[in-house]
């Protein structure tokens, strides 16, 4: 075993991911979130921040706009992304054909976002990651178990046969460290890997 896996295997212990049990033809790893943490007792009102983390400089900043809600539009302040939404009819919406929803943009964002990541990471582990890698993420929203309203959970697929399955899994652990859509779900989100 690689001591590059063997980092990888650590590092997951800390993360909380889960090996399957020597699987000739891996099948998928599975980050499970704790539960959240007790609710602040004071709301946060306009005006007001909340600091849950770190606070960053920004080096960029993205901004849309949404009106209408799930059955609206958005728009960037850019222009370049101007999309009308539909709710999705499994959610009991219209799901108009030609129209996106939330979590097809966040599916997109997180996996444009983590692949870039798995690029830094294989670059720190010295793994050469194929350019015909690709990253195809499946956002699923249902009801919360334990409380009122609906939760998110990810599940990200990864395609590189060209690379040794022991250093993907290395990659895939180690950009999941670094991925900043990573980072913001941590504990809040279920992601489950899976290697196509």
């Amino acid at each position: 075993m690689s001591a590059a896996v063997v980092a990888a295997r650590a590092l997951a212990a800390r993360a909380g991911a889960r090996f399957p049990c020597a699987a000739p033809a891996f099948a998928a790893y599975a980050t499970k979130a704790p539960k959240p943490a007790a609710k602040a007792s004071k709301p946060v009102l306009k005006g007001e921040e909340t600091h849950t983390s770190v606070s960053i400089v920004p080096a960029y900043t993205a901004e849309a706009t949404a009106t209408g809600a799930r059955n609206g539009h958005v728009k960037s302040s850019d222009g370049a992304l101007d999309l009308e939404l539909t709710f999705p009819k499994a959610l009991g919406g219209p799901g108009i054909a030609g129209r996106t929803d939330p979590e097809q943009l966040f599916a997109a964002a997180y996996a444009a976002c983590f692949q870039g990541a798995m690029g830094l990471a294989a670059k720190a582990l010295n793994i050469k990651l194929p350019e015909s890698n690709t990253v195809t993420a499946r956002v699923s929203i249902g009801k919360h178990p334990e409380e009122p309203g609906f939760a998110l959970g990810v599940e990200l697929r990864f395609h590189a046969p060209e690379l040794a399955e022991e250093d993907l899994h290395s990659v895939i652990l180690e950009a999941h460290e670094i991925c900043p859509y990573s980072r913001a779900i941590r504990g809040n989100v279920d992601v489950k890997f899976t290697v196509c």
